[in-house]
C-alpha cells in the first residue's frame, strides 16, 4: 500500500534531478547545490509497484543499501537461535536468571537499554538489534512483563542512542564530513541529547513495564499474551525449565561470546552484514558440535530456525521498495530542492527548526542515516552559513530527526523486522510510542533552539 502510494506521487510531483558528482571518500555521489534541473516525469505504473519490493533486495539503481545481506543476516541468525534454542541453554539461562533476579526484574530494563543506546550512539545499531529480540523477548515475558514491553527495551535503546549519536561513523561522521566539519564539533549537546532522551525512555517503559505486570489486562498486546507466551515459552509450558548443566552453561558462554564478537566486529573492525552472518553460521556449527548434535538433527534445526524468520526477511526487502519507487520516479531530489528553498532567508532559530522538520520529512522516504546524510547535508549545510547557524548544529538536527522517525518509521526496516519478530501489531507500537516520541521532539527542539 505505502508503495501505491509513493508511485502515485510520481504522477503529480515535478520530477527534477541535481548534477551530482563523486565523494571519493565516502564513495558516494552526492547532489551538488545549484545545480537542480527539472526533468521529463518517470511516473511507476503497476509493474514498477510489483517490481518494487523485488528490487529492494539488491536496489542497484539507488542510493540506499541493498538489503539482500540485511535479510540473508536475519535467516542466519534465525537459524543460530534455533540451533541454541533446540540444546535448551535459553530456556535453562532464563531460568537462573528469573530465580537470581526474583522481585528485581524492572533493574534489567535501565540496564538493557543503556546498553542498547551506548551500541546506538558509538556505532549506530540498527539491523544488528534484530538478533537480540529471540533472547530478550522470553526474558521479559517469564518476569511478567508483555512482548511490547521487550520489543521496547531493544528498540527505543538501539534508537534513543542513534538519535543521540556521538561517534557514530553510519551518521555522525558521515555527515560532518558532508557538511566540513570534524565530528566532534557539537559533542556536549549531542551527549546532553543523548542522556536526557535515554533517562526519558527508561522512564517511559517502565512505567508501562509496572503497569502491564501489576495488571495484565493493561497491556496493549493483552489480547496476544497467550499465544505470545506459548511462542516464546514453548520448552517451559511443555517440560519445565530444564536444568543449567555444564554443557548448557559453555553453550550460554559461546552465545554471550557471539553477540561481544559482533560488537567488536561492527565498532572496531569494520565488519558489517556479510562478516556477521559468517560469525554466526561459525558459531551455530561450533554450538552443535559441542551439543554433540547429528548432521541431520543440525541442519533440520538450523532450516527450521531461519524458516521461523522469513517473514522477517521478507519484510526487510519489501520495506526498501519504497526507496526504489522514489528513485525511480525521480521525486527525491525534487523534494531536497523543495527543501532547499524553505529554509533560505531564515532567523537562527527559525532555520535550525525547519531544518529539523524538513529532516523528520525527508527521513521517511529515506531512512538510511547514512543515505539521508549524504543527500541532505552538502546541500542544507552550506545553507546554514546564511542564517549564522554552526554547521555542526545542522548535523545534529539532522541525525536527530532520522533517529527520532526511526523509532516509528514504517519504510525502515529495522522498525518493522523488530516488530514482526516480537509480533506487535504495527498499530500497538504506534498507540504506545507515539507520546513518546512527541516528548523526545520537544526536547530535541528546546536543545537545538538554545543552542542556536
Amino acid at each position: 500500500m505505502l508503495i501505491a502510494v509513493v508511485a502515485a506521487a510520481t504522477w503529480v510531483v515535478p520530477a527534477g534531478q541535481y548534477d551530482r558528482q563523486r565523494n571519493e571518500q565516502l564513495d558516494k555521489d552526492v547532489p551538488v547545490p545549484g545545480t537542480y534541473k527539472t526533468v521529463d516525469r518517470n511516473p511507476q505504473g503497476l509493474r514498477a509497484v510489483l517490481i518494487a519490493p523485488i528490487a529492494g533486495f539488491y536496489n542497484p539503481d539507488s542510493n540506499q543499501a541493498a538489503a539482500i545481506d540485511v535479510a540473508l543476516f536475519v535467516l542466519i541468525i534465525g537459524g543460530f537461535l534455533g540451533v541454541v534454542t533446540k540444546t535448551g541453554a535459553i530456556d535453562a539461562g532464563i531460568g537462573g536468571a528469573m530465580s537470581s533476579l526474583k522481585g528485581r526484574e524492572k533493574w534489567m530494563i535501565p540496564i538493557l537499554m543503556a546498553l542498547f543506546a551506548a551500541g546506538g550512539t558509538i556505532y549506530g545499531m540498527a539491523e544488528e538489534s534484530l538478533a537480540f529480540y529471540a533472547l530478550i523477548i522470553p526474558v521479559m515475558i517469564a518476569a511478567g512483563y508483555d512482548a511490547l514491553t521487550a520489543v521496547a527495551i531493544i528498540m527505543l535503546g538501539a534508537g534513543v542512542g542513534t538519535l543521540g549519536s556521538t561517534i557514530n561513523p553510519f551518521a555522525t561522521v558521515i555527515a560532518s564530513n558532508a557538511a566540513g566539519v570534524p565530528f566532534t564539533n557539537g559533542m556536549p549537546l549531542r551527549f546532553l541529547i543523548l542522556g536526557v532522551g535515554w533517562l526519558t525512555c527508561v522512564v517511559y517503559v517502565m512505567r508501562y513495564a509496572e503497569r502491564v505486570k501489576r495488571d495484565p489486562s493493561k497491556s496493549l498486546v493483552a489480547n496476544l499474551a497467550k499465544s505470545n507466551r506459548e511462542h516464546f515459552l514453548k520448552s517451559q509450558d511443555a517440560t519445565g525449565t530444564p536444568p543449567l548443566t555444564g554443557v548448557r552453561k559453555i553453550i550460554l558462554l559461546l552465545f554471550g561470546l557471539s553477540f561481544a564478537v559482533m560488537i567488536w566486529g561492527v565498532s572496531v573492525a569494520g565488519w558489517w552484514m556479510a562478516q556477521m552472518s559468517a560469525l554466526f553460521l561459525a558459531a551455530s556449527i561450533i554450538v552443535c558440535l559441542i551439543a554433540r548434535m547429528g548432521e541431520e538433527e543440525f541442519t533440520t534445526t538450523f532450516v527450521n530456525g531461519a524458516r521461523d524468520l522469513l517473514g522477517v526477511a521478507l519484510v526487510i526487502g519489501i520495506a526498501r521498495g519504497i526507496v526504489v519507487i522514489m528513485d525511480a520516479g525521480k521525486i527525491t531530489d525534487t523534494i531536497l530542492f523543495w527543501s532547499e528553498g524553505a529554509v533560505k532567508g531564515l532567523s537562527t532559530i527559525a532555520f535550525i527548526n525547519v531544518m529539523f522538520v524538513l529532516e523528520l520529512i525527508l527521513s521517511f522516504f529515506v531512512p538510511s542515516s547514512s543515505g539521508l546524510a549524504v543527500l541532505t547535508m552538502p546541500i542544507m549545510a552550506p545553507l546554514a552559513d546564511f542564517s549564522n547557524v554552526s554547521r555542526d548544529l545542522v548535523v545534529t538536527a539532522y541525525q536527530s530527526a532520522s533517529g527520532l522517525l526511526n523509532l516509528v518509521n514504517p519504510t525502515f526496516a529495522v522498525v518493522m523486522g523488530g516488530l514482526a519478530i516480537g509480533r506487535v501489531p504495527y498499530n500497538r507500537w504506534l498507540q504506545f510510542a507515539i507520546p513518546l516520541v512527541l516528548i523526545l521532539a520537544v526536547i530535541i527542539v528546546v536543545a537545538l533552539s538554545v543552542s542556536a
